[in-house]
């Protein structure tokens, strides 16, 4: 999942003692600030178990928000506006973070405690979170009774197979890939060709892969197991879209919703007003709830700004509470100190790993010392110092998260943990070596604030390695859109990506299997590496997640020693403040920031 860009997460799960559980779970300083014991507890927490509910905990309506009152309207400031609002096209952690009002899926996160900390997969549409007899080859779902679009029409096993069917059409490309894969039974983008077109020519996907016997029933049947698929299923992109309703890529900008809230106007770039579907029903939902009338929310804003504002606390701005926006880097130290400011603030690790991808499909970039030379030469320094320094962000050694499976703090190839701001001598060395020096770099950054501020000063420091950068700015609302293209020009370019389940299993494969290269596709450094491929084919088949995770660190340290196609720069954390009169505020850790769904107005 990209931050800001991609993802919330899931887990790796095992079977023990005949239930399944969670083991584990797409902005750089040199060590983490505020309290590190703390931080360091909040990161492996992050790696405890989740179980998979069955029918009693899959019954609405969800748990009452201690204090909880109806109505009202909540402002909410945002940077970026929504580039996609069709599930399936989802993959950004913005956008996940919104959807969690719009969209309902089979199975889905329910909070079992009231700070964040504690969750459960749960049946969704679904009475449970699944039922599988063969070790995970089978999957078997039943929605519940009383279940509509927010046009009032019902819920049916059609609307579910049709989802499913859809991600095999080319325009969804956006997405996570889990699922088809596992219905196709092949890595990479190959799986388009069960079903090319998806259903939208008639055709459907075999009753041996998928079945839907009658209007309740789904049942998923794949040649290999696959016991994650219950946390596959609670991510944003599998979230059910009407047949009846579907308008292809017009869906993206006016989607038929299943959640308490449903979409009153969305001007792209401006605004959003979100309001009550008076279709959803509290009764099926074990997740959400309904308190606040309206949602107003305002892109455009930046950090500073809505920092600045909630910080005031007047007026509007006493109901006010991004999603989105953390606590700006010029406010942090501020915020974080003030004993009156607690109350309103939520921290969390989330699991995001930032990395500059160094673009492979051009032909300067395909030289080892030349991208040898980017990595060492990449100062890390400026790019935490524009979110706030090492409260907000920690340096990265890997590519592997501290609430992931597998992290090895240890691991710092390039040395950016002991030398942030960069080693340029020992990158001109290596571009001499190359022949290189003064070679262009086209550096693509995102149009914000932060970007302005950290591209500027990385740009500096690969300047002093001998390299000609050429700074182009990436408009915020599409930057993944524009950086997963085949054909983009950025030689270098950021992006980050968090654990879609606590298991590099959903990190490395999305991030650098060769053959998921493709348009929209999230291998943005375009790396097609036989050992890399082979090497996720073998990790994948490891059931004992334990193994695997060491055999993914393995493959972490080759692709950063061997491949040098990504340079970590960061784990992020996430500072977030809301206005005084904003209740229910928890930073969740399966949302990796405020959880929407609980938000009511004191």
């Amino acid at each position: 999942m990209s931050r800001g860009g991609r993802h919330v997460y899931t887990a790796i799960s095992v079977l023990a003692a005949g239930a399944l559980v969670l083991t584990g779970c797409s902005e750089g300083g040199s060590k983490s600030g505020g309290d590190d014991e703390k931080q360091k507890e909040n990161a492996s927490r992050q790696q405890a178990a989740i179980e998979f509910g069955d029918a009693a905990a899959s019954k609405g309506p969800a748990a009452e928000v201690p204090g909880a009152k109806s109505g009202g309207t909540i402002s909410v400031p945002a940077r970026d506006s929504y580039a996609h609002l069709d599930p399936a096209q989802i993959y950004v952690q913005n956008e996940m973070s919104m959807a969690q009002l719009l969209h309902r899926g089979l199975t889905g996160y329910k909070a079992t405690s009231n700070d964040g900390s504690k969750h459960e997969v749960v049946g969704d549409l679904a009475t449970d979170s699944g039922t599988t007899t063969d070790g995970g080859k089978t999957w078997k779902y039943t929605l519940k009774d009383g279940i509509k679009f927010e046009d009032g029409s019902p819920i049916t096993s059609a609307d579910v197979r049709h989802t499913f069917e859809r991600q095999f059409a080319a325009f969804i490309n956006q997405g996570p890939p889990y699922v088809q894969q596992w219905l196709a039974d092949t890595p990479g983008a190959d799986y388009r060709k069960l079903l090319p077109d998806g259903p939208f020519k008639g055709k459907h996907l075999p009753d041996t892969v998928l079945q839907t016997p009658d209007e309740k029933t789904v049942v998923f049947k794949f040649k290999s197991a696959h016991p994650e698929l219950p946390y596959a299923l609670a991510m944003t992109g599998y979230a059910v879209v009407s047949q009846k309703g579907d308008t292809k890529e017009k869906y993206d900008k006016d989607p038929v919703v299943t959640g308490p809230y449903k979409i009153q106007s969305f001007k792209s770039g401006k605004s959003m007003v979100l309001v009550k579907n008076t279709n959803w029903d509290p009764a099926t939902d074990p997740i959400r709830h309904q308190y606040v009338d309206r949602f107003n929310i305002t892109f455009n804003q930046q950090y500073e700004d809505s920092t600045k504002a909630l910080i005031a606390d007047g007026g509007a701005d006493q109901t006010s509470v991004s999603w989105q926006n953390s606590v700006d880097a010029g406010n942090l130290s501020k915020v974080l100190s003030d004993p009156k400011m607690k109350s309103r603030t939520v921290v969390g690790f989330q699991p995001y790993v930032g990395q500059v991808n160094i673009n492979m499909s051009h032909a300067a970039m395909k030289d080892i010392k030349i991208r040898q030379a980017i990595a060492y030469a990449l100062p890390v320094t400026p790019f935490v110092r524009a979110y706030g320094g090492t409260d907000a962000m920690q340096v990265a050694g890997g590519i592997i998260s501290p609430t992931v499976t597998g992290y090895d703090p240890s691991f710092d190839p390039f040395g950016k943990k002991k030398k942030p701001a960069g080693d340029p001598a020992k990158a001109k060395k290596l571009l001499e070596e190359a022949g290189k020096v003064g070679m262009k770099l086209t550096f693509g950054y995102i149009n914000s604030q932060e970007g302005q501020q950290y591209s500027t000063a990385m740009a500096a420091g690969l300047e002093k390695a001998g390299f000609d950068v050429q700074r182009q700015e990436i408009p915020a609302e599409t930057y993944y859109d524009q950086v997963s293209k085949l054909d983009n020009n950025y030689d270098i370019f950021h992006t980050a990506w968090g654990a879609d389940w606590p298991s590099a299993s959903t990190v490395i494969p999305p991030l650098y299997d060769g053959r998921v290269i493709a348009e929209g596709a999230q291998n943005y450094s375009q790396i097609n590496d036989p050992k890399v491929n082979s090497e996720i084919d073998r990790i994948n088949k490891i059931t004992d997640p334990a193994k695997a995770a060491a055999e993914w660190g393995k493959l972490n340290e080759y692709l950063l020693t061997e491949v040098v196609n990504v340079v970590p720069t960061a784990y992020y954390k996430q500072i977030q403040i809301a206005g005084s009169k904003i209740g229910g505020l928890v930073y969740d850790d399966v949302i990796a920031g405020v959880d929407p769904r609980r938000l009511y107005v004191k």
